[in-house]
């Protein structure tokens, strides 16, 4: 047991964890709002080596571990050719930065010895080389020069791959994850204590084993009775089976120790591992986020850039901008610099496209259509919320909270929230909902599935500048908008699941359609970017004409996940079909590219008939406008108010602009600012009377984050008591949280052949009769 003992207490300084490496930058440089590869985390103040003279390098094995830095010229391309830079070559990873004050806050690249080729090309000259994804041509200052890196990047490069090795080994069986170091020598003395208990069992049993056949046999030897000479050869037996069972439990305890302290060294290993894989994303977690504020800082009195694309103005600024940033190609920027990232404005809302398609003349002919007259709107609705209070939030506080926690299982403070809703922010789809009026009174279905594909780009316009994230809902929670007096509709949204988040919608207006929907959402944490795709089936009922049309949603990502400016895309195609005519339309959202000539946020679909036949192409953006052209000889039009433009385009679609001081109001909408507002006579589940949500849109986010809190853990508490109220009953059919939503009934859908989740047309007499005595409490 010596050697489990002295694993324990081992430092495990010989063990040098791999770093994460960055991706590969492809060639041509970074594309819209890209975060630089992780940089190696510097050492803490005053543990570092003394930094060289400039010219000059050093070689150091302090606590930094840095085991080698200097200057050194990088081949960049063939205008600038060798540009100098100063490069820090520590725990197996080669990182070099402009001078070395850029170490604090930025690196330019980095590369992985574990898996690079290292070859000489002249007296001065050698290369790096990772597999032809990442490739450096260095020189140095002199041939000894050059032959004292040759020599530290060999040693670096084989304890890299010597530790990558260990780790491959020890990665085979996973460990107890144990955070506590302590507590872990603690386990291990007292299994160690245990295997001396058994030892000593051991011996004892030996000794009195062999005392007890010795008199057993001293026994046989006397003169007794028959009886009795039979009975103690009886018991003669019982021992000796005793004796022998004794032998083969002393070998097993003696295998056991045998393996324990062989494997005890390779546990260690494995769990100083760990441990120091755990303590280096957290320092490079913290040096991301000093690296945000110090961009922050800098950037702060900077000229607010109009939002023309979501990562960029146009080229020729660009090209200004990199001048100043940079002397090197763009393989080689890493930066989130404000000509990649710029900010939403007043002007940026009304700036028109130059590249586009779209004809200035048809700007304003949707207006009367679109947004509903004053005169015609009988009550009263918000138009202001309290101003977003300005929170500096420290991003390294909450994440280095979260190292190794699924993503979906991590507290976020409300500071990452807008006061709506995931219910309300669904209901916002509904902010066009004249385009399904003006789809009712169609004749032509072709005409209809425009003004349906027309509607289904509008509900991602909200979205343009709402990096927020909405509260997640509480299982029960509901959401009601009733909109019958002024705009004809009246809608109503119920969580139905937490696990998986899932939410039911249904929408009915007097001027005859229907819409509904069932909503989940899954998310897959890319490092850069997050991904969010939502599932389940939109329905749109038209009653007139009894066309039914289905379609899903696109994916939608958000970028800059952890440094620099939070910009948000949407990319896929949607496919919205009539399963009644077979009619079809395709869209397709084009995903932002740097490079690329297109228009930012660019949608272009076809409008078809049952055999394939192409009768009208769409064209515009996601978050400005969307218009049509008809592929044959227009027959009767647009019988509904939509004029043509020029070259034959018919607008179908133009965003309404934003309300005036919508930055300092989370850039909410119009439609977005009332639907929080507070309202007499709704359900108590509605999202309205949540109070960390109301506590946030006035501001007090520390008590809404006190009282975010206190909601989780009560609906934590109320799943656990329907868990054990299951158990009771016994049922091993049922699924494992039992609830039922209160307005909405799991079936199959007729038309998607799917299990989904429809209205039961109760919610709406309910409230009539204020009978709220089936309402959970939930707040």
């Amino acid at each position: 047991m010596a050697e489990v003992r002295a694993a324990s207490t081992a430092s495990g300084s010989g063990l040098v964890s791999p770093s994460l490496s960055p991706p590969a930058q492809p060639h041509g440089g970074p594309g819209p709002g890209s975060v630089p590869p992780l940089p190696p985390a510097p050492p803490p103040p005053g543990s570092g080596p003394v930094p060289p003279k400039e010219g000059s390098s050093s070689s150091s094995g302090s606590a930094s571990g840095s085991a080698r830095e200097g200057w050194l010229f990088k081949w960049t391309n063939y205008i600038k050719g060798y540009q100098r830079r100063w490069f820090v070559l520590s725990n197996g990873l080669l990182s070099y930065y402009r001078s070395k004050a850029e170490m604090r806050h930025t690196c330019r690249g980095t590369i992985n010895l574990a898996t690079a080729n290292i070859s000489v090309e002249d007296s001065c000259n050698f290369v790096i080389s990772n597999g032809g994804a990442q490739t450096y041509h260095l020189k140095a200052s002199s041939e000894v020069e050059r032959q004292r890196w040759i020599t530290a990047l060999e040693l670096a490069k084989a304890r890299a791959v010597k530790m990558q090795a260990e780790s491959d080994d020890s990665g085979d069986d996973d460990p107890t994850s144990q955070t506590d170091k302590a507590e872990v020598h603690n386990t291990l003395r007292a299994l160690s204590g245990k295997v001396e208990d058994l030892g000593t069992c051991n011996d004892l049993i030996a000794k009195h084993g062999t005392a007890l056949q010795r008199s057993l046999s001293e026994l046989e030897s006397l003169r007794l009775p028959q009886d009795s000479s039979e009975k103690i050869k009886q018991v003669n037996e019982r021992a000796t089976l005793f004796r022998i069972t004794s032998n083969a439990m002393m070998n097993a305890c003696r295998d056991f120790m045998s393996l324990a302290e062989s494997h005890s060294k390779r546990w260690q290993r494995a769990l100083q591992y760990e441990r120091d894989q755990r303590l280096r994303l957290e320092e490079t977690l913290e040096q991301l986020a000093k690296q945000h504020n110090y961009l922050e800082r800098a950037f702060r009195g900077a000229t607010v850039l109009p939002a023309e694309t979501p990562a960029g103005v146009p080229k020729d600024s660009c090209g200004a901008g990199k001048g100043d940033l940079s002397d090197e190609d763009d393989e080689n920027e890493f930066f989130d610099a404000p000509e990649i990232i710029c900010s939403p404005s007043q002007d940026g809302l009304r700036h028109k496209r130059s590249g586009s398609n779209i004809s200035a003349a048809s700007c304003d002919i949707m207006e009367d259509q679109v947004r509903p007259s004053s005169e015609d709107t009988r009550k009263e609705r918000r138009t202001r919320i309290p101003y977003k209070p300005n929170y500096s939030l420290n991003l390294w506080s909450v994440m280095k909270n979260c190292i190794g926690k699924e993503l979906s299982k991590i507290p976020m403070p409300v500071n990452f929230n807008e006061p709506l809703s995931m219910l309300q922010r669904l209901t916002e789809d509904m902010e066009y909902y004249t385009l399904l009026d003006r789809g009712a009174q169609c004749e032509s279905a072709l005409e209809q599935l425009c003004l349906v594909a027309a509607f289904t780009v509008s509900s991602y316009s909200t979205t343009v500048f709402r990096v927020s994230k909405p509260f997640n809902p509480l299982l029960g929670e509901t959401f009601e908008l009733d909109r019958m007096e002024d705009c004809g509709y009246r809608s109503l949204c119920e969580q139905v699941s937490h696990h998986p988040p899932a939410a039911a919608h249904h929408a009915e207006s007097r001027n005859g359609w229907t819409l509904r929907q069932e909503i989940k959402i899954t998310s897959k944490f890319r490092g850069k970017y997050l991904s969010i795709m939502p599932l389940g089936t939109i329905h749109c009922i038209f009653l007139n004409s009894g066309n039914h049309y289905t379609w899903k949603k696109v994916t939608t990502t958000v970028h800059n996940i952890i440094v620099g400016k939070l910009w948000i895309d949407q990319s896929g195609e949607i496919e919205i079909f009539n399963h009644k005519t077979g009619d079809k339309c395709k869209l397709k959202f084009a995903p932002y590219s740097y490079f690329s000539r297109d228009v930012a946020r660019k949608v272009t679909g076809e409008v078809m008939d049952s055999s394939g036949r192409v009768f009208y192409t769409l064209m515009g953006t996601w978050d400005e406008r969307m218009e049509c052209s008809p592929v044959s000889p227009p027959g009767s039009g647009f019988e509904n108010g939509a004029d043509k433009a020029p070259e034959n385009k018919i607008l179908l679609w133009r965003r309404n602009p934003l309300p005036k001081n919508a930055e300092y109001m989370y850039y909410f909408s119009e439609l977005a600012l009332t639907l929080n507002a507070p309202e007499e006579g709704i359900a108590p589940t509605d999202s309205r009377l949540r109070p960390d949500q109301r506590l946030m849109e006035n501001g007090n986010w520390d008590d809404a984050n006190v009282e975010k809190q206190r909601l989780e853990e009560k609906q934590r508490i109320a799943r656990r008591r329907r868990e054990a109220e299951r158990e009771k009953v016994a049922d091993d059919d049922s699924p494992v949280d039992s609830y039922k939503p209160l307005w909405f009934d799991r079936k199959m859908d007729p038309i998607s052949k799917e299990i989904t989740y429809i209205y039961r047309d109760t919610y709406w007499e309910a409230k009539e009769k204020q009978d709220w005595s089936a309402c959970p409490d939930i707040f």
